[in-house]
């Protein structure tokens, strides 16, 4: 009996040919019976080894095992893609996941893929160096997204990573997706419903244009420095007071340049003067001696960087004109990322 479960198992061929050949003597010397059972056992058992030393002397486990990690591959890494909407069995996408389904994005769905990447091959290089490296999402949204002001209020960036045990299979790649954090919604926690894509393959060249305008400007208000007060770091308070300064020459340069559409030149024009006006404010805390000069420079400045004033230009190109933060929003429009986007 022993022989012929090992047998039928496959899991110790060996172990199985020896257990029938025993079996076979005991019989003949005992007149027991099982006879059948023995020869079965060591049939199967025999066949068994017979296959194992086969596999291994041609070198099919080889490519059986290669089989297998190019399978796992293929379906972590090319089962999402930029721009695809999915749900899963894990339902957390800030845990485990797994059993991804690609779903229409204009339904309820977990996740929206929006970047996706490949990490440097070699050993794994542990759980914390894999998370900090596909911190990289992060930077990558702004070409999936580009207006700040039209994310709901509650979307958040999330990453499907490599573990241990799938780099040992050949998983190499980083899933960007972005993904609800409210739970307990009306409709079924943790959903969006709608894409949130609006890149060049979503706008029009003028909501292009004005976003990557404002882009400009946001990465340079976004690079201050960490310090709590000027005072502790004025040389490096005076650099970023001269990249807004910049940034915000760059971007007027667009407004006054561009070809507007009719109904949106006017909202351009005054725009472009206001950031005309901060600039010599932003140039002159650049220059300050103190940190109560930058602060008497700096507080005028911010002023004229003021969201609402954008939204007059943000309505004549129908883009979001509910700034980030500020909670209700007019119909048609998203919430948005509580960080201040311009």
């Amino acid at each position: 009996m022993a022989s012929l479960i090992t047998g039928i198992l496959c899991c110790l061929p060996g172990v199985g040919l020896l257990l029938g050949l025993v079996a076979l003597l005991q019989i003949r010397k005992r007149g027991q019976r099982g006879r059948a059972v023995a020869v079965v056992g060591s049939a199967l058992s025999g066949g068994g080894l017979a296959l194992a030393v086969l596999l291994v002397t041609t070198g099919a486990t080889g490519w059986m095992w290669q089989g297998v990690k190019d399978g796992v591959r293929e379906s972590v890494n090319l089962s999402l893609a930029k721009g695809d909407c999915f749900d899963s069995a894990g339902g957390d996408l800030g845990g485990a996941v797994y059993d991804i389904r690609t779903v229409p994005c204009e339904g309820a769905h977990e996740g929206e893929v929006f970047a996706t990447f490949t990490l440097k091959d070699g050993p794994y290089p542990g759980d914390d160096t894999v998370t900090a490296a596909a911190e990289r999402c992060v930077g990558l949204l702004d070409a999936y997204a580009m207006d700040a002001w039209a994310l709901p209020g509650d979307v958040d960036v999330f990453h499907l990573s490599p573990s241990r045990g799938t780099w040992s299979l050949g998983d190499r790649g980083v899933t960007c997706v972005l993904g609800s954090t409210t739970e307990g919604s009306t409709t079924e926690a943790g959903t969006l419903t709608g894409s949130l894509r609006a890149d060049e393959t979503t706008l029009d060249a003028h909501q292009v244009a004005y976003l990557k305008g404002a882009h400009v400007l946001n990465t340079a208000l976004e690079s201050e420095p960490d310090t709590e007060l000027v005072e502790d770091d004025l040389p490096g308070h005076k650099a970023w007071a001269r990249r807004v300064s910049t940034a915000l020459a760059t971007w007027s340069h667009t407004l006054r340049t561009h070809p507007w559409p009719a109904a949106a030149r006017a909202p351009m024009a005054d725009l472009a003067a206001r950031l005309d006006k901060a600039r010599p404010l932003w140039d002159k805390a650049a220059r300050a001696t103190d940190a109560d000069a930058f602060y008497v420079s700096y507080d005028a400045a911010f002023t004229l960087l003021d969201q609402d004033a954008d939204i007059p230009a943000r309505k004549s190109l129908k883009l979001a004109t509910t700034p980030p933060g500020s909670g209700a929003q007019e119909p048609g429009d998203d919430a948005a990322d509580e960080e201040a986007e311009v």
